[in-house]
C-alpha cells in the first residue's frame, strides 16, 4: 500500500512541476571584421514600454498582446539589439572599430547611431514585424547625419519561438543596411 501511495505522491509532483524555460537571443547576420576602421557607437536603444520586459511577446488581434511566461530572453532586450547592431554595422561597413553604449569615450567615434524600438515582435499572421526610429549622429559635435523610420515584416519559416526569434534577427540584419547605407 505504500508503494502505491509513493506512487501517486510521485506522480502529482511530476504533473505540477513547472514546465522549464526557454531563453533566446537574437543573432547577428555575420562577423564584425578584425581591426580598425570607421567608428561607430551603437545606443542608446530604447524600448517601446510593452517590449521593455523579459518575455517574448506576440500579438494576437490588432490591439492585443500575449506575454510568454515560458519563452524569455536571454539577457536584456536592449543590449542585445545594441550587440546585434554594432555587429551587423561592422560587417556592413567593413570595420572592427565598433562598440555599444555606454562607452568610455567618442575619442575613435566618427558616428553615433542611436535606435528607438516601436515595435519587435510576431504575430498570429505567421509574420514577425519590426518598426525603428534611427538616428545617425557625426561626432564630437553631435550633428545629425541621418533619420529614417525602418518598418519591414519577415515571414516565420516555422511554428514556435526560436522561428520567431530568427526572423527578428533577420529584420535588424536588414535594419543595419538600411542604416550602413546612410552612413556611406
Amino acid at each position: 500500500m505504500n508503494r502505491i501511495f509513493v506512487f501517486i505522491a510521485a506522480l502529482m509532483i511530476v504533473g505540477c512541476a513547472q514546465p522549464a524555460k526557454k531563453f533566446y537571443v537574437l543573432t547577428a547576420s555575420g562577423s564584425t571584421p578584425k581591426g580598425g576602421g570607421l567608428g561607430i557607437g551603437v545606443g542608446p536603444v530604447t524600448l517601446a514600454e510593452y517590449l521593455d520586459r523579459p518575455n517574448l511577446v506576440i500579438q494576437q488581434a490588432p490591439n492585443q498582446l500575449a506575454v510568454s511566461e515560458d519563452n524569455r530572453w536571454a539577457g536584456d532586450l536592449s543590449a542585445s539589439i545594441a550587440r546585434v547592431t554594432a555587429v551587423n554595422l561592422g560587417r556592413d561597413l567593413n570595420t572592427g572599430n565598433v562598440r555599444t553604449y555606454p562607452w568610455q569615450s567618442d575619442d575613435e567615434i566618427r558616428y553615433q547611431v542611436t535606435l528607438d524600438i516601436r515595435q519587435l515582435h510576431s504575430s498570429e499572421d505567421g509574420y514577425a514585424i519590426i518598426e525603428a526610429g534611427w538616428r545617425a549622429y557625426a561626432l564630437p559635435d553631435r550633428t545629425l547625419k541621418a533619420s529614417s523610420t525602418f518598418v519591414d515584416r519577415e515571414p516565420l519559416t516555422a511554428d514556435g519561438y526560436p522561428a520567431m526569434v530568427a526572423a527578428q534577427s533577420r529584420l535588424l540584419a536588414r535594419l543595419t543596411k538600411n542604416i550602413a547605407a546612410s552612413l556611406r
